[in-house]
Formats: structure tokens, C-alpha cells, sequence
């Protein structure tokens, strides 16, 4: 993941002083005489990192980088081998390579030691299969919508999801959106109003439309799936591990998807691996904004409660997302599972293709 490297300017006193040689040189100190004389680290592989400094706005990281198969076994690391991040995960300080060495230590996964209080996941490509969505839970929807709007058409909540369609399609046919056709008024009768609906909603599934009045209504048709047990949560076999690691270490996790909050909860309640919902602490969809506009990440950091967006790791598979949420500030990695679309060239995001890679 690429960093801003600060100015030249930094004080070499503050740099050379307590704050970071003092700490430079424990962690050096820590892993020569304890860690690699314990035989816990006998390679040259792998990271240590230790937050530091009393006052949090100056608050540090000191990182003992990986490097390359040429590199410095950890029994001889020295404090000037180790890099300094802000919590940002902005570099304070790298190290100087050493003439013989191949290459430079890495620190591409700094950023992510930088200190993260809460993680905001994408659904689709990211804990569930791109084709749950796509053959599952879409056909659903599609097949059921003429029988829900048919059952549930004079409820309260069908009258307000009616009237969302009404809006969008008004929108949809001023901007000559294809496959939208005019929705009659209610004095038309139930059954002209909802073979309209039913040729929109199929157009705007086919067209996978990211809209709230469309995830609302999927939401709801779901739902009823299941209730009725047609219908089951799938996500990666690697995501209900994860979610434990995260709650059991204090760290909040968050779902930002275009499908409506209660969907999520729907896919996250009802899993083979049981309810994963007591492992999330909140919920976001459009509502909040769209996913490819950097002002909604913004509006989740706020929400979430951090100090910085740069506390917030925010983790998709979509390319697009990514740039949004980088220029909002937030860490981002980009999920790499089978079936996902294929990424632009040098697109510059550090990418997992497992959570476990998350640290």
C-alpha cells in the first residue's frame, strides 16, 4: 500500500532522540535478546511492530520490516534497520539500505500496522462469493418479486417500497434508463401497477443496479426466503475465524454494502457457520451514500466514532471503491477471490486474498 512520506524536515533530534532511537533500539535490543534467543524468530521473515509515545496525537510505530532472502537475520537487526510511522501510517523514518543487500527492506505492509480500531467489510467478492449473489440470491428475487408485491401489496412497508419505485422510475425515464416503462397510478388497479413494477425491478436486476429503492425491495422479498428456509448465508470459510479474532481483540467490524441493511443482516444471521451477526457492531448501505463516492467513507469514520479515518480499514473488491475510500482517508485493501473482477494494472492497493492475511 503506498504512503506520503513526510518532509524532509522532521527534526534528526526528535528522530535520534528518546521518542524514536530510544525505541528503536528496545525493540532491537527485545529481539536479539529475547525473541531470537528464545527461537521464536530464527529467520529473516515477518515483521515486529510496537506502538509507542505517551501522547497520542505524536503517537508512533516502530517496525522491524521483512526483508528480502539477502537480507539481515533478526539476531543482528540494529535500531537504524527499522522503520517509524506516524499512526497514519505515514513514514517518519526509513532505513538506509545497506550496499550488499539485493533489496530494501520491505515495508509494504506497514500501513497496516498502523493503528486500526475498526474494520468496514464489503459483502460481494469479499466475505460471500460473487456468485451467491449472482445465481442465488438475484434469481430470487427476480422470480418472487410479481408473489411478494402480489401478497404484501396493500402493507405499510410494500406502500413505502412502491413509492420509492415510483421515484426512481421517474428518474430513470427522464434520463432514458433502458428498460424503464411509466407506472400507473393506483387508480389503475393493483394488477396494471405491479406488471409495471415487475418489468422495472427485472430490468434493474438485470442491470444490477446499485439503488436504494431496488435493495430495499430485494431485502424484503429475501426475507421472506429466509423465513421460509429457501434461502441460506454464504460467506468464505475463512470470514467466521476472522470475525472472532477481530471481536475477541476489541476491534469493531462493520458491513458497508450496496444491498439494503436488513439483506445484510439476513446473509450475516443466517449462515452454515451459525448467527455472525454478534461479531458485527453496525450495519451501512446507500443510504450512507454510494460506495464509489469518497464522502461516504468520510460519513462512516464519523459514525464509527474513530479520531482519524486512517483508523478505519476498509476492505472490497471493487477497484473503484478503493480510490473512494483512499482519498477519504481510510486504509484499504482489496480482496482477490475467485470469480472477482480482474484489476487494473500497477493499481497501487495492497491485496489479500484471504482474511488471515489480514494482520
Amino acid at each position: 500500500m503506498a504512503m506520503n512520506v513526510l518532509p524532509l524536515t522532521t527534526p534528526r533530534a526528535y528522530l535520534e532522540g528518546k521518542p524514536v532511537g530510544g525505541t528503536r533500539a528496545l525493540v532491537s535490543d527485545h529481539l536479539r535478546r529475547h525473541i531470537y534467543n528464545l527461537g521464536c524468530v530464527t529467520g529473516i521473515d515477518g515483521s515486529f511492530t510496537v506502538k509507542a509515545a505517551p501522547c497520542k496525537p505524536r503517537q508512533f510505530i516502530v517496525v522491524a520490516p521483512s526483508v528480502s532472502p539477502s537480507g539481515v537475520l533478526k539476531a543482528r537487526f540494529v535500531p537504524e534497520r527499522m522503520y517509524a510511522l506516524f499512526r497514519s501510517g505515514a513514514v517518519l523514518s526509513s532505513p538506509t539500505p545497506k550496499p550488499n543487500l539485493q533489496k530494501s527492506p520491505n515495508c509494504t505492509g506497514c500501513a497496516a500496522h498502523a493503528v486500526k480500531q475498526c474494520i468496514v467489510l464489503d459483502i460481494e467478492g469479499t466475505t460471500t462469493p460473487i456468485t451467491f449473489v449472482t445465481d442465488v440470491l438475484f434469481p430470487y428475487a427476480r422470480d418472487n418479486v410479481r408473489k411478494h408485491l402480489m401478497s404484501t401489496y396493500d402493507s405499510e412497508e410494500t406502500k413505502e417500497d412502491i413509492k420509492l419505485l415510483r421515484a426512481q422510475v421517474e428518474d430513470d425515464l427522464k434520463e432514458g434508463i433502458l428498460g424503464s416503462v411509466p407506472v400507473p397510478s393506483d387508480d389503475a388497479g393493483k394488477d396494471e401497477v405491479i406488471d409495471s413494477l415487475v418489468t422495472n425491478v427485472e430490468a434493474m436486476i438485470r442491470a444490477d443496479r446499485k439503488i436504494t429503492s431496488l435493495k430495499q425491495l430485494q431485502g424484503h422479498i429475501w426475507r421472506t426466503g429466509f423465513e421460509n428456509k429457501e434461502l441460506q448465508g454464504v460467506v468464505y470459510e475463512d470470514v467466521p475465524e476472522a470475525l472472532l479474532k477481530w471481536h475477541a481483540n476489541g476491534i469493531k467490524v462493520y458491513i458497508y454494502s450496496s444491498g439494503s441493511r436488513e439483506a445484510q443482516r439476513l446473509i450475516f444471521g443466517n449462515t452454515s457457520y451459525g448467527d455472525l451477526r454478534k461479531y458485527l457492531c453496525g450495519f451501512f448501505d446507500t443510504t450512507v451514500g454510494n460506495k464509489r463516492e469518497s464522502r461516504s467513507y468520510f460519513e462512516i469514520s464519523v459514525s464509527v466514532g474513530v479520531d482519524e479515518p486512517s483508523q478505519v480499514l476498509f476492505v472490497t473488491d471493487v477497484y473503484a471503491e478503493a480510490v473512494a475510500a483512499k482519498a477519504a482517508g481510510l486504509q484499504v485493501l482489496i480482496s482477490v477471490r475467485p470469480g472477482n473482477a480482474p484489476l487494473p494494472e500497477n493499481h497501487g492497493f495492497k491485496t489479500i486474498k484471504s482474511f488471515a492475511d489480514i494482520q
